[in-house]
């Protein structure tokens, strides 16, 4: 173990960045082998006091690694692995998805904002294309800390919901849509464009990005 990381050889754990940021670095499943992943997240379990999460993770994976480390949690529709979960603090995240075809990315959000001690409510279905959804939900988006919103197609419920509430409203734009969608780019650019003042973007289907950008806020309020 070196001054805030440990050297494995083919990866080095962050183990400092609990100490500086609030949360243990957290693991990117893609690309890793199952042993390369059990590797760090041992590493990251004896540095830090946090969750240790692997997020974009496989079931079939997530059962070679589990079996390996105890006490991890998968959760296969948000594709995420969680050890030593937070305890929840009194900051209420309101998840909002414009479609079903949004809902992974959306339960990425949830299943990571609960893992890190955020109070989490999630509203599903409620896109623009039948509005009258929405409005039916504004009182709960209204006693929301921060709304995670997420949409494809053309992006524009969160510019709604911006108009409606007074937290912070944290966009994520997803892949889903038809060809002129561009992979989420078509969001990503509404997003980003948004007329409703103060509305922030994360990166295409970052559900992880946005949950963590709402875990900031939270340490900034304490």
């Amino acid at each position: 173990m070196t001054d805030g990381f440990e050297d494995l050889g083919y990866a080095r754990p962050d183990t400092g960045r609990e100490a500086r940021q609030g949360l243990p670095e957290v693991v990117y499943g893609p690309g890793k082998t199952p042993e390369q992943v059990i590797g760090v997240v041992r590493s990251l379990l004896a540095a830090n006091e946090g969750p240790v999460l692997v997020t974009r993770i496989d079931a079939d994976d997530a059962a070679v690694i589990t079996a390996a480390v105890a006490g991890g949690h998968h959760d296969p529709v948000a594709r995420l692995l969680a050890w030593r979960p937070a305890a929840e603090r009194a900051f209420q995240v309101v998840v909002v998805a414009a479609g079903t075809s949004d809902g992974p990315v959306a339960a990425e959000a949830a299943a990571v904002a609960r893992a890190i001690g955020l109070r989490v409510h999630e509203v599903h279905d409620v896109g623009v294309a039948g509005v009258h959804r929405l409005l039916a939900v504004v009182d709960e988006l209204a006693a929301a800390d921060a709304v995670i919103c997420v949409a494809g197609m053309e992006g524009a419920l969160p510019s709604v919901v911006g108009g409606l509430v007074g937290c912070p409203v944290i966009a994520v734009p997803t892949s889903v849509g038809y060809g002129a969608v561009l992979g989420g780019v078509t969001p990503l650019l509404a997003m980003i464009s948004s007329c409703a003042a103060g509305v922030v973007v994360v990166n295409i289907d970052s559900g992880f990005g946005a949950a963590v950008a709402a875990h900031r806020m939270a340490v900034a309020r304490r």
